[in-house]
């Protein structure tokens, strides 16, 4: 275990990285797997983790109002914490019992904490689950939250799941009110539609969802190095065994398999945490033939680029 955490720190003093998207007001960092109670609450472990292994900030991404406060109370007081505020795709049924109080309630949260909100979103469309919010709701909601970008001259933090044409469309009837773009987060399309996105501005976030098959390899080995934002989206989307990008793997933290036998120390297997930021920029690495700390250094000021240039 010390031999491990050694050679995490050498690595985090040739790298500095960003995790733009980390759901770190996920219960599973209070030690909490679907209602129940497993282990003590260790966000701070995960975060001392994530700060050896070089990032410098963490983005951590709300999805709903509810989530808002309990991002806040992770991030106020720590200048390498900030967050996005929005309503993800399949929560925005939130918005119909009374649209306008909704969207002020969304701007009331950005004004309150200006100087820690970084991105709107996460908003987007996500056709793969319609069971809990149908497409024009969506959409409305969507189209929607882009007028808090341009309210508040924020770029976007977006999903897209199998919704490619309608999401495209939207953001080309809207580029006027969104002239700092943003990123579309966990980016697993085609390279066609890759291109398609970086024609209009945005960039692609990549994390172990985006590295799953050959062929999300073969596109994100093709997508241009300053296009490219890295991220984990933790607790999920780790890069697993059975995953195309795993052999570029080259950091194996300590794991417990069992979420009972935790330990401040190690990492519990299958929970993503910031740390594993590593792992991704060690597949982009393999998968581009280029040095990491090149790529990191890259992705870095691309982050900072688009969300950071008031606070560096």
């Amino acid at each position: 275990m010390i031999r491990q955490r050694n050679t995490i720190l050498r690595i985090s003093k040739m790298l500095k990285c960003i995790d733009i998207g980390s759901n770190l007001t996920d219960p599973m960092f209070q030690g909490i797997y679907n209602g129940t109670s497993k282990h003590q609450p260790d966000l701070q472990n995960v975060l001392e983790r994530g700060w050896a292994a070089g990032l410098q900030k963490i983005i951590v991404t709300c999805g709903t109002i509810n989530d808002c406060d309990p991002a806040f109370d992770i991030i106020n007081g720590n200048d390498r914490l900030y967050t996005t505020i929005g309503c993800h795709p399949t929560r925005c049924k939130e918005f119909e019992s009374d649209p306008e109080v909704y969207f002020q309630s969304l701007c009331n949260k950005i004004e309150e904490n200006r100087e820690k909100v970084v991105a709107i979103g996460e908003c987007g469309l996500d056709y793969d689950r319609l069971q809990y919010c149908e497409k024009d709701v969506q959409k409305k909601y969507f189209e929607k939250q882009l007028d808090l970008a341009e309210k508040y001259n924020l770029p976007l933090f977006l999903h897209c799941r199998n919704a490619h044409s309608d999401f495209i469309d939207i953001l080309e009837r809207n580029l006027t009110k969104i002239p700092k773009r943003g990123v579309v987060h966990t980016f697993d399309g085609s390279l066609e539609y890759a291109k398609r996105l970086i024609e209009l501005g945005f960039y692609i976030g990549i994390n172990g969802c985006s590295l799953k098959t050959e062929d999300n390899l073969s596109v994100v080995a093709q997508i241009p190095d300053d296009k490219i934002m890295v991220e984990t989206d933790c607790p999920w989307c780790e890069i697993r065994p059975s995953h195309a990008g795993f052999k570029f793997v080259k950091t194996k933290f300590p794991l417990v398999k069992k979420k009972e036998k935790w330990d401040k120390d190690m990492l519990i297997a299958g929970r993503c945490e910031p740390a594993m930021i590593l792992q991704v920029l060690e597949v982009l690495a393999g998968i581009k033939s280029k040095p990491i700390e090149e790529l990191a250094d890259e992705y870095y000021k691309n982050t900072v680029r688009m969300f950071f240039q008031n606070v560096e």
